[in-house]
């Protein structure tokens, strides 16, 4: 067995609250060099050159990438033979509260949904916790904004619904979401399970590299013509129009009850932010 103690994690969850609120993945970069080069407007290329501008300085000056430093989503995959030697939801809450101190970071959490008053240090954070085989302990900060997760959607549809009515659902979300989640967007959808297991598995595909696609054909052909159908709406980068919507559709699927068929899309904006380390 490997003890981990409070500090170690502490220590973590601070540095990735600030690598992901300045520093993006390459693959968001690339999905959106490639959309630079497949646009035909001038204004999208011109919003999507501003874009990836808006990373390059971000990271250079350590800055944030977006005014909205989210929510801190925190997945901990803990190795079965890792003993944490104190509270970990209380270490990853101290974390949170020192990286959105120490970098500046806007805190954005209320302490009660309908009396408002905000906690000031961007805690609690959004914790899950999944137990994995050995002795490490893997921790991912996912800042959410809300301009994109306001309009994420659950649907409870009927098994009889299928595969056409999933790709509209998906289509929807993004018609409705118009240009509120700062396109292009990238959207992570779960289908099957439960309602509350659906809704995780969205969320959790937004941290799959952009554009990778299903390892099973039958659904990444899906994921092509939800994306096709997304972009086909002509919302455009930053909703001014243009062939680029969505950079990514991501799906999971769950195994689920016989009379149902959850579907979930979360909507992440042109930064989706994620950092990762193992301890």
């Amino acid at each position: 067995m490997r003890a981990l103690g409070e500090e170690e994690i502490i220590d973590a969850v601070s540095r990735l609250c600030v690598r992901a609120n300045t520093v993006l993945t390459p693959d968001i970069d690339r999905a959106l060099a490639a959309a630079l080069a497949r646009e035909e407007s001038a204004v999208a290329v011109s919003c999507l050159a501003a874009c990836r501008e808006n990373l390059v300085c971000a990271a250079r000056e350590s800055l944030p990438v977006c005014q909205d430093t989210g929510m801190a989503v925190v997945f901990v995959e803990l190795g079965s033979r890792v003993v944490v030697d104190g509270d970990l939801r209380a270490a990853v809450d101290e974390g949170v509260r020192r990286g959105y101190r120490e970098g500046y970071l806007r805190c954005s959490v209320t302490a009660d949904p309908l009396r408002r008053a905000n906690t000031g240090d961007n805690t609690p954070a959004v914790l899950y916790v999944e137990t994995v085989p050995g002795e490490e302990l893997r921790i991912t900060v996912a800042p959410k904004g809300f301009g994109s997760e306001n309009m994420s959607r659950l649907y409870m549809l009927t098994p009889a619904d299928g595969r056409d009515a999933v790709i509209e659902k998906i289509t929807q979300t993004a018609r409705l979401a118009g240009a509120n989640p700062c396109p292009p967007v990238i959207l992570g959808v779960g289908v099957g399970g439960t309602a509350e297991g659906c809704m995780l598995a969205a969320k959790k595909q937004l941290l799959r590299p952009v554009g990778t696609p299903n390892g099973d054909p039958w659904y990444a052909e899906i994921e092509r013509e939800a994306l096709d159908a997304v972009n086909a709406l002509g919302i455009g980068p930053q909703g001014l129009g243009g062939k680029t919507t969505a950079l990514a559709v991501h799906i999971a699927a769950l195994p689920t009850h016989i009379a149902g068929l959850p579907l979930a899309v979360n909507v992440g904006c042109h930064v989706t932010r994620h950092a990762s380390c193992v301890i």
